[in-house]
Protein backbone atom coordinates (compact mmCIF):
# COMPACT_ATOMS: atom_id res chain seq x y z
CA UNK A 1 0.00 0.00 0.00
CA UNK A 2 2.75 2.69 1.28
CA UNK A 3 6.04 1.38 -0.15
CA UNK A 4 7.06 2.55 -3.45
CA UNK A 5 9.83 5.36 -3.47
CA UNK A 6 10.56 7.48 -6.96
CA UNK A 7 13.36 9.85 -7.27
CA UNK A 8 12.78 13.21 -6.80
CA UNK A 9 12.53 14.90 -9.95
CA UNK A 10 10.13 17.73 -9.70
CA UNK A 11 11.13 21.50 -10.79
CA UNK A 12 10.40 24.60 -9.63
CA UNK A 13 11.03 26.43 -6.52
CA UNK A 14 9.33 28.63 -4.03
CA UNK A 15 9.20 32.40 -5.47
CA UNK A 16 9.28 34.81 -3.10
CA UNK A 17 7.38 37.88 -3.91
CA UNK A 18 9.40 41.19 -4.12
CA UNK A 19 9.50 44.23 -1.66
CA UNK A 20 6.42 45.98 -2.05
CA UNK A 21 5.73 49.86 -3.03
CA UNK A 22 4.02 52.14 -0.31
CA UNK A 23 1.06 52.45 -2.41
CA UNK A 24 0.90 48.49 -3.27
CA UNK A 25 0.69 48.22 0.46
CA UNK A 26 -1.68 50.67 1.38
CA UNK A 27 -3.90 48.94 -0.94
CA UNK A 28 -3.31 45.49 0.17
CA UNK A 29 -4.13 46.70 3.39
CA UNK A 30 -7.79 48.04 2.64
CA UNK A 31 -8.23 44.88 0.67
CA UNK A 32 -7.74 42.55 3.34
CA UNK A 33 -9.07 44.43 6.05
CA UNK A 34 -12.41 44.53 3.40
CA UNK A 35 -12.42 40.55 3.03
CA UNK A 36 -12.82 39.76 6.69
CA UNK A 37 -15.72 41.74 6.66
CA UNK A 38 -16.64 39.80 3.42
CA UNK A 39 -16.28 36.42 5.37
CA UNK A 40 -19.19 38.29 7.87
CA UNK A 41 -21.69 38.50 5.47
CA UNK A 42 -24.92 36.79 5.28
CA UNK A 43 -23.83 36.40 9.26
CA UNK A 44 -26.01 37.47 11.90
CA UNK A 45 -25.42 38.91 14.74
CA UNK A 46 -26.29 35.70 16.51
CA UNK A 47 -23.44 33.84 14.78
CA UNK A 48 -20.81 36.67 15.68
CA UNK A 49 -21.02 35.80 19.22
CA UNK A 50 -21.21 32.88 20.63
CA UNK A 51 -17.69 30.54 21.66
CA UNK A 52 -18.15 27.09 21.56
CA UNK A 53 -14.33 25.68 23.15
CA UNK A 54 -11.89 27.78 24.87
CA UNK A 55 -10.03 27.15 22.22
CA UNK A 56 -11.97 29.60 19.67
CA UNK A 57 -13.21 32.79 19.41
CA UNK A 58 -16.45 34.59 18.17
CA UNK A 59 -16.37 35.87 14.87
CA UNK A 60 -17.08 39.37 16.27
CA UNK A 61 -13.97 38.97 18.57
CA UNK A 62 -11.81 38.44 15.45
CA UNK A 63 -13.27 41.64 13.79
CA UNK A 64 -12.49 43.64 17.20
CA UNK A 65 -8.89 41.80 18.13
CA UNK A 66 -6.99 42.34 14.49
CA UNK A 67 -8.97 45.93 14.66
CA UNK A 68 -7.09 46.62 18.36
CA UNK A 69 -3.35 45.56 16.31
CA UNK A 70 -3.56 48.29 14.01
CA UNK A 71 -4.74 50.43 16.53
CA UNK A 72 -2.40 49.56 19.25
CA UNK A 73 1.05 49.52 16.95
CA UNK A 74 0.00 51.32 14.20
CA UNK A 75 -2.23 54.28 15.11
CA UNK A 76 -1.12 55.13 18.55
CA UNK A 77 2.17 55.16 17.76
CA UNK A 78 2.36 56.85 14.12
CA UNK A 79 -0.55 59.24 14.28
CA UNK A 80 -0.03 62.41 16.34
CA UNK A 81 -3.08 63.18 18.32
CA UNK A 82 -4.84 59.88 17.59
CA UNK A 83 -7.43 59.46 20.73
CA UNK A 84 -8.63 55.59 20.99
CA UNK A 85 -12.38 54.63 19.59
CA UNK A 86 -12.80 52.92 23.37
CA UNK A 87 -10.75 53.22 26.45
CA UNK A 88 -11.69 49.48 27.57
CA UNK A 89 -11.28 48.26 24.14
CA UNK A 90 -7.92 47.41 25.08
CA UNK A 91 -8.90 45.25 27.51
CA UNK A 92 -11.81 43.13 25.64
CA UNK A 93 -9.60 42.52 22.44
CA UNK A 94 -6.34 42.08 23.54
CA UNK A 95 -5.06 38.62 23.52
CA UNK A 96 -2.12 37.58 24.67
CA UNK A 97 0.44 40.52 24.72
CA UNK A 98 0.34 40.70 28.43
CA UNK A 99 3.05 43.31 28.51
CA UNK A 100 0.43 45.84 27.51
CA UNK A 101 -2.01 45.40 30.59
CA UNK A 102 -4.87 43.19 31.95
CA UNK A 103 -6.83 41.28 29.20
CA UNK A 104 -10.41 39.55 28.98
CA UNK A 105 -10.58 35.81 29.46
CA UNK A 106 -9.74 33.55 26.87
CA UNK A 107 -12.63 30.95 27.64
CA UNK A 108 -15.08 34.25 28.33
CA UNK A 109 -14.82 36.13 25.09
CA UNK A 110 -18.55 34.87 23.95
CA UNK A 111 -20.13 36.52 27.46
CA UNK A 112 -18.95 39.76 25.37
CA UNK A 113 -22.51 40.60 24.10
CA UNK A 114 -21.56 44.11 24.17
CA UNK A 115 -20.00 46.30 22.43
CA UNK A 116 -22.35 44.92 20.01
CA UNK A 117 -21.39 43.67 16.17
CA UNK A 118 -22.97 46.95 15.24
CA UNK A 119 -20.53 49.11 17.60
CA UNK A 120 -17.28 46.64 16.39
CA UNK A 121 -18.49 47.32 12.78
CA UNK A 122 -18.30 51.08 13.77
CA UNK A 123 -14.87 50.66 15.25
CA UNK A 124 -13.29 48.64 12.30
CA UNK A 125 -14.50 51.85 10.03
CA UNK A 126 -12.80 54.37 12.77
CA UNK A 127 -9.32 52.58 12.43
CA UNK A 128 -9.62 52.20 8.74
CA UNK A 129 -10.55 56.00 8.22
CA UNK A 130 -7.39 56.83 10.36
CA UNK A 131 -5.54 54.32 8.98
CA UNK A 132 -6.15 56.01 5.90
CA UNK A 133 -5.61 59.62 7.42
CA UNK A 134 -2.28 58.29 8.74
CA UNK A 135 -0.81 56.95 5.24
CA UNK A 136 -1.75 60.44 3.87
CA UNK A 137 0.93 61.88 5.75
CA UNK A 138 3.97 62.85 4.49
CA UNK A 139 6.20 61.67 3.75
CA UNK A 140 4.45 58.60 3.10
CA UNK A 141 7.23 56.55 0.68
CA UNK A 142 10.27 56.64 3.54
CA UNK A 143 7.54 56.03 6.96
CA UNK A 144 6.24 53.11 4.95
CA UNK A 145 9.70 51.62 3.80
CA UNK A 146 10.81 52.05 7.63
CA UNK A 147 9.62 50.45 10.78
CA UNK A 148 5.69 51.79 10.26
CA UNK A 149 5.42 49.91 6.80
CA UNK A 150 6.64 47.01 9.02
CA UNK A 151 4.40 47.22 11.54
CA UNK A 152 1.93 47.46 8.70
CA UNK A 153 2.85 44.74 6.44
CA UNK A 154 2.57 42.52 9.83
CA UNK A 155 -0.69 43.75 11.11
CA UNK A 156 -2.23 42.68 7.45
CA UNK A 157 -0.44 39.04 7.93
CA UNK A 158 -2.01 38.56 11.07
CA UNK A 159 -5.47 39.77 10.15
CA UNK A 160 -5.77 37.31 7.41
CA UNK A 161 -3.95 34.58 10.03
CA UNK A 162 -7.62 35.15 11.57
CA UNK A 163 -9.58 35.26 8.71
CA UNK A 164 -8.32 31.58 8.70
CA UNK A 165 -9.34 31.34 12.53
CA UNK A 166 -12.33 33.20 12.06
CA UNK A 167 -13.77 30.17 9.76
CA UNK A 168 -12.46 27.50 11.44
CA UNK A 169 -13.81 28.89 14.21
CA UNK A 170 -17.17 29.29 12.58
CA UNK A 171 -16.88 25.68 11.52
CA UNK A 172 -16.35 24.47 15.25
CA UNK A 173 -19.63 26.47 16.29
CA UNK A 174 -21.71 25.47 13.38
CA UNK A 175 -20.99 21.83 14.06
CA UNK A 176 -22.28 21.64 17.46
CA UNK A 177 -25.73 22.75 15.86
CA UNK A 178 -28.60 20.15 15.45
CA UNK A 179 -29.73 22.19 12.44
CA UNK A 180 -26.13 21.92 10.38
CA UNK A 181 -26.17 25.17 9.38
CA UNK A 182 -23.75 26.57 6.07
CA UNK A 183 -21.95 29.68 6.19
CA UNK A 184 -22.90 29.74 2.63
CA UNK A 185 -23.06 27.36 -0.54
CA UNK A 186 -19.40 26.24 -1.49
CA UNK A 187 -18.77 25.30 -5.36
CA UNK A 188 -18.54 21.08 -6.04
CA UNK A 189 -15.33 19.75 -5.35
CA UNK A 190 -12.88 18.54 -8.60
CA UNK A 191 -13.10 15.38 -8.75
CA UNK A 192 -10.14 13.16 -9.33
CA UNK A 193 -9.58 9.47 -9.42
CA UNK A 194 -7.47 7.49 -6.45
CA UNK A 195 -3.89 7.63 -6.84
CA UNK A 196 -1.75 5.30 -5.22
CA UNK A 197 0.60 6.33 -2.68
CA UNK A 198 4.04 6.50 -3.75
CA UNK A 199 6.93 8.04 -1.52
CA UNK A 200 9.49 10.21 -3.21
CA UNK A 201 13.57 10.05 -2.32
CA UNK A 202 14.37 13.16 -0.08
CA UNK A 203 17.67 15.30 -0.35
CA UNK A 204 20.18 13.82 2.57
CA UNK A 205 23.01 15.18 4.05
CA UNK A 206 23.42 19.10 4.48
CA UNK A 207 20.67 21.52 3.73
CA UNK A 208 19.74 24.71 4.65
CA UNK A 209 16.38 25.84 6.06
CA UNK A 210 14.99 28.65 7.44
CA UNK A 211 13.68 31.96 5.52
CA UNK A 212 16.08 33.77 3.50
CA UNK A 213 15.09 36.57 0.97
CA UNK A 214 13.12 39.64 0.80
CA UNK A 215 9.93 38.17 1.30
CA UNK A 216 7.79 38.46 4.12
CA UNK A 217 8.13 36.33 6.86
CA UNK A 218 7.56 35.70 10.70
CA UNK A 219 10.74 36.21 13.23
CA UNK A 220 10.10 32.32 14.10
CA UNK A 221 11.30 31.25 9.92
CA UNK A 222 14.71 32.62 11.11
CA UNK A 223 18.08 32.60 11.28
CA UNK A 224 18.40 30.24 8.02
CA UNK A 225 20.39 27.43 9.61
CA UNK A 226 21.69 23.84 8.27
CA UNK A 227 20.43 21.05 9.63
CA UNK A 228 21.75 17.54 8.42
CA UNK A 229 19.11 15.11 6.77
CA UNK A 230 19.11 11.01 7.31
CA UNK A 231 18.48 9.28 4.17
CA UNK A 232 14.45 9.43 3.96
CA UNK A 233 11.23 9.69 1.95
CA UNK A 234 8.12 11.68 1.91
CA UNK A 235 4.81 10.37 0.36
CA UNK A 236 3.90 12.62 -3.05
CA UNK A 237 0.73 13.89 -1.47
CA UNK A 238 -1.48 13.99 1.72
CA UNK A 239 -2.82 10.56 3.58
CA UNK A 240 -6.94 10.58 2.25
CA UNK A 241 -10.04 9.93 3.74
CA UNK A 242 -10.15 6.54 2.66
CA UNK A 243 -6.97 5.73 3.65
CA UNK A 244 -7.63 6.90 7.10
CA UNK A 245 -11.16 4.88 6.86
CA UNK A 246 -8.99 1.69 6.58
CA UNK A 247 -7.48 2.80 9.56
CA UNK A 248 -10.23 3.30 11.21
CA UNK A 249 -12.28 0.10 10.47
CA UNK A 250 -9.22 -1.98 11.04
CA UNK A 251 -9.46 -0.79 15.52
CA UNK A 252 -7.04 2.23 15.37
CA UNK A 253 -8.47 3.59 17.55
CA UNK A 254 -8.67 0.42 19.94
CA UNK A 255 -5.21 -0.14 20.24
CA UNK A 256 -2.89 1.22 22.28
CA UNK A 257 0.55 0.32 20.92
CA UNK A 258 -0.16 2.23 17.77
CA UNK A 259 -0.50 5.56 20.22
CA UNK A 260 1.71 7.70 22.03
CA UNK A 261 1.13 7.70 26.13
CA UNK A 262 -0.64 10.98 26.43
CA UNK A 263 -2.54 10.38 22.78
CA UNK A 264 -4.36 7.36 23.96
CA UNK A 265 -5.00 9.09 27.04
CA UNK A 266 -6.87 11.82 25.20
CA UNK A 267 -8.59 8.98 23.10
CA UNK A 268 -10.10 7.23 26.45
CA UNK A 269 -11.01 10.95 27.69
CA UNK A 270 -12.91 12.64 24.50
CA UNK A 271 -13.98 9.16 23.12
CA UNK A 272 -12.41 9.66 19.28
CA UNK A 273 -13.43 7.22 17.32
CA UNK A 274 -12.66 9.12 13.91
CA UNK A 275 -11.58 12.64 12.85
CA UNK A 276 -14.01 15.49 13.91
CA UNK A 277 -16.78 16.22 11.94
CA UNK A 278 -17.15 12.55 10.39
CA UNK A 279 -20.55 11.10 10.94
CA UNK A 280 -20.86 8.20 12.69
CA UNK A 281 -21.25 6.11 9.32
CA UNK A 282 -18.07 7.83 8.24
CA UNK A 283 -20.29 8.57 5.02
CA UNK A 284 -20.14 12.09 5.28
CA UNK A 285 -18.76 15.14 6.73
CA UNK A 286 -19.62 18.49 8.43
CA UNK A 287 -18.34 21.10 6.44
CA UNK A 288 -18.27 24.98 6.19
CA UNK A 289 -20.91 24.31 3.31
CA UNK A 290 -23.31 22.09 5.60
CA UNK A 291 -22.78 18.06 5.63
CA UNK A 292 -21.41 16.70 2.60
CA UNK A 293 -20.57 13.22 1.34
CA UNK A 294 -17.01 12.57 1.73
CA UNK A 295 -14.79 12.58 -0.67
CA UNK A 296 -12.63 9.10 0.00
CA UNK A 297 -9.61 10.57 -2.08
CA UNK A 298 -9.69 14.24 -0.84
CA UNK A 299 -7.04 14.82 2.23
CA UNK A 300 -8.04 13.44 5.70
CA UNK A 301 -8.63 16.58 7.71
CA UNK A 302 -9.33 17.86 11.49
CA UNK A 303 -7.10 14.64 13.27
CA UNK A 304 -4.55 15.67 15.92
CA UNK A 305 -0.81 15.50 16.18
CA UNK A 306 -1.98 12.26 18.14
CA UNK A 307 -4.19 10.94 15.57
CA UNK A 308 -1.83 11.55 12.83
CA UNK A 309 1.09 9.82 14.65
CA UNK A 310 -1.24 6.84 15.24
CA UNK A 311 -1.72 6.77 11.63
CA UNK A 312 1.63 6.57 10.79
CA UNK A 313 2.73 3.89 12.94
CA UNK A 314 0.12 1.41 11.85
CA UNK A 315 1.01 2.96 8.11
CA UNK A 316 4.51 1.39 8.70
CA UNK A 317 5.82 4.79 8.39
CA UNK A 318 6.27 7.83 10.18
CA UNK A 319 5.44 11.81 10.35
CA UNK A 320 8.85 13.66 8.84
CA UNK A 321 10.60 15.99 10.45
CA UNK A 322 9.76 20.09 9.69
CA UNK A 323 13.40 20.11 8.09
CA UNK A 324 12.78 17.11 5.89
CA UNK A 325 8.89 18.87 4.72
CA UNK A 326 10.80 22.29 4.18
CA UNK A 327 13.36 20.60 2.25
CA UNK A 328 10.98 18.61 0.09
CA UNK A 329 8.56 21.66 -0.16
CA UNK A 330 10.99 24.11 -1.07
CA UNK A 331 11.29 22.12 -4.41
CA UNK A 332 7.48 22.29 -5.56
CA UNK A 333 5.12 25.08 -7.18
CA UNK A 334 3.81 27.38 -4.88
CA UNK A 335 0.27 26.21 -6.06
CA UNK A 336 -2.66 25.08 -3.69
CA UNK A 337 -6.23 24.95 -2.98
CA UNK A 338 -6.22 27.72 -0.50
CA UNK A 339 -8.87 30.57 0.76
CA UNK A 340 -9.67 31.89 -2.34
CA UNK A 341 -9.75 28.92 -4.55
CA UNK A 342 -13.09 29.01 -2.76
CA UNK A 343 -13.73 25.67 -1.91
CA UNK A 344 -13.37 26.03 1.60
CA UNK A 345 -12.43 22.18 2.30
CA UNK A 346 -9.82 19.92 1.54
CA UNK A 347 -10.04 18.22 -2.60
CA UNK A 348 -8.42 14.98 -4.56
CA UNK A 349 -5.08 15.86 -5.74
CA UNK A 350 -4.62 15.99 -9.38
CA UNK A 351 -2.37 14.02 -11.08
CA UNK A 352 1.15 14.67 -10.49
CA UNK A 353 0.21 17.34 -8.25
CA UNK A 354 1.93 17.05 -4.51
CA UNK A 355 -0.20 19.21 -2.22
CA UNK A 356 2.66 20.12 0.10
CA UNK A 357 0.49 24.12 0.09
CA UNK A 358 -3.20 24.45 0.34
CA UNK A 359 -5.90 21.89 1.52
CA UNK A 360 -4.59 20.99 4.61
CA UNK A 361 -2.04 22.04 7.43
CA UNK A 362 0.28 18.89 7.60
CA UNK A 363 1.48 17.72 11.19
CA UNK A 364 5.45 16.87 11.71
CA UNK A 365 7.22 15.16 13.89
CA UNK A 366 9.23 18.21 15.72
CA UNK A 367 8.28 20.21 18.72
CA UNK A 368 8.02 24.43 17.96
CA UNK A 369 11.13 25.54 19.12
CA UNK A 370 13.43 28.22 18.33
CA UNK A 371 16.25 27.81 15.61
CA UNK A 372 19.53 28.12 16.50
CA UNK A 373 20.47 31.65 17.31
CA UNK A 374 16.67 32.94 17.26
CA UNK A 375 15.72 36.07 18.82
CA UNK A 376 12.71 37.39 19.18
CA UNK A 377 12.07 41.19 18.07
CA UNK A 378 11.94 44.05 21.22
CA UNK A 379 8.73 45.26 22.84
CA UNK A 380 5.24 43.77 22.76
CA UNK A 381 5.45 42.70 19.15
CA UNK A 382 8.22 40.10 20.74
CA UNK A 383 5.05 38.21 22.10
CA UNK A 384 3.73 37.63 18.78
CA UNK A 385 5.63 34.04 18.22
CA UNK A 386 8.36 33.00 20.52
CA UNK A 387 7.16 33.01 23.79
CA UNK A 388 5.08 29.92 22.84
CA UNK A 389 7.72 27.85 21.89
CA UNK A 390 7.35 24.99 24.33
CA UNK A 391 4.83 21.93 24.16
CA UNK A 392 3.29 22.55 20.80
CA UNK A 393 4.05 20.68 17.26
CA UNK A 394 5.15 22.19 14.10
CA UNK A 395 2.51 21.85 10.97
CA UNK A 396 3.53 22.94 7.97
CA UNK A 397 2.00 23.86 4.67
CA UNK A 398 -1.42 26.05 4.84
CA UNK A 399 -4.73 24.67 4.30
CA UNK A 400 -8.06 25.40 2.15
CA UNK A 401 -8.97 28.34 3.89
CA UNK A 402 -5.44 29.71 4.35
CA UNK A 403 -5.40 33.19 2.92
CA UNK A 404 -3.05 33.88 -0.32
CA UNK A 405 1.06 34.80 0.97
CA UNK A 406 0.93 32.48 3.89
CA UNK A 407 1.90 29.76 2.10
CA UNK A 408 5.53 28.77 1.45
CA UNK A 409 8.39 26.34 2.10
CA UNK A 410 9.52 28.19 5.34
CA UNK A 411 6.26 28.78 7.29
CA UNK A 412 6.01 27.32 10.83
CA UNK A 413 2.10 27.04 12.16
CA UNK A 414 2.26 24.78 15.62
CA UNK A 415 -0.48 23.54 18.00
CA UNK A 416 -0.71 21.65 20.65
CA UNK A 417 -1.27 17.89 20.11
CA UNK A 418 -4.41 17.28 21.08
CA UNK A 419 -5.97 20.33 19.06
CA UNK A 420 -7.75 19.08 15.90
CA UNK A 421 -10.13 21.47 14.86
CA UNK A 422 -8.09 23.31 12.74
CA UNK A 423 -7.95 21.69 8.97
CA UNK A 424 -4.97 19.48 10.07
CA UNK A 425 -3.93 16.07 7.80
CA UNK A 426 -0.51 14.43 7.60
CA UNK A 427 1.58 13.69 5.17
CA UNK A 428 4.09 10.35 5.49
CA UNK A 429 7.94 9.80 5.81
CA UNK A 430 9.86 7.04 6.14
CA UNK A 431 13.63 6.48 7.15
CA UNK A 432 15.74 4.90 3.91
CA UNK A 433 18.32 2.47 3.98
Amino acid sequence: MLDAVLPDTTPGSIAESAPLRPADLASRLFAIRAMTLDLCAGLEPEDLTPQSMADASPAKWHLAHTTWFFETFALQPFLPGYRVFHPRYAELFNSYYVSLGPRHARPQRGLLTRPTAAEVRRYRAHVDQNLRKMLDLPPQGAGLRGELGQVLELGLQHEQQHQELLLTDLLHLFAHNPLKPAWRRLPALPQHAARAMHFVAGKPGAQDIGHAGAGFHFDNETPRHRVWLAPHALAERPVSNAEYADFVRDGGYDEPLLWLSDGWTAVQREGWRAPLYWSEDGASSFTLGGEQALDPNAPVCHISHYEADAFARWACARLPTEAEWEAFASRQPLLGNGLEAGYCRPAAAAPGHTQVFGDVWEWTGSSYLPYPGYKAVAGALGEYNGKFMSGQMVLRGGSCVTPNGHSRATYRNFFYPHQRWQFMGLRLAKDQP
